[in-house]
């Protein structure tokens, strides 16, 4: 038995249904080229498998370029506690090792209490670096970089390399709009 022919209202609807369809699920998509091909229809039975939709892949994540403001920012504030920039400038190839050692803490001290003034950062895993961990389906891949020889399913086992950091709370001062950010640390000049 032949199908009704549908109206015009209910076609401009199948157009519309149809064309959103075609852009998101590709299988529906290669139906559609293989009927403007000439190719058939399969015949109307009344065992006709029912045919499980697929839910349409998400559209790919929208990347925006960050504002270089609290990068430069952060950057200016490492300098000043920690003297951050001045280390990694310096050709420390003509120091000895105990030189550079002592810098280094110097650097470490002012680093660290600006991370501390400014960021609440913490662990992502719980268990210490060295133990054995189980990665369950469902993990968070941005959370949890998976190294090594990587193939099958989850669950998978492993040893904790690295526990992650994550910030949880940032606290930047507030920028006056006519602040000059690129500037980390103004030069000094002593008369």
């Amino acid at each position: 038995m032949s199908e009704p022919r549908p109206s015009f209202i209910a076609r401009i609807f199948l157009s519309f249904v149809a064309s959103f369809r075609t852009l998101f699920d590709s299988e529906f998509a290669a139906g559609i080229v293989a009927l403007r091909s000439g190719a058939r229809l399969p015949a109307d039975t009344s065992d006709r498998e029912v045919v499980e939709r697929k839910t349409p892949e998400p559209p790919p994540p929208v990347v925006t370029q960050a504002s270089p403001d609290s990068a430069l920012q952060l950057l200016g504030m490492l300098q000043r506690e920690g003297r951050f920039i001045d280390f990694l400038e310096e050709d420390v190839e003509t120091f000895s090792d105990e030189e550079i050692g002592a810098a280094a803490r110097v650097v470490h001290q002012g680093c660290r209490k600006t991370l501390r003034e400014y960021f609440d950062i913490t662990p992502i895993r719980a268990e210490e670096e060295g133990d054995s961990v189980t990665l369950k389906s469902g993990f968070d891949a941005a959370e949890v970089r998976i190294t090594g020889d990587v193939s099958g399913e989850p669950p998978f086992k492993g040893t904790l390399q690295h526990r992650g950091w994550r910030a949880s709370e940032v606290s930047l001062p507030k920028i006056a709009e006519d602040h000059d950010v690129s500037i980390l640390v103004a030069a000094e000049v002593e008369l």
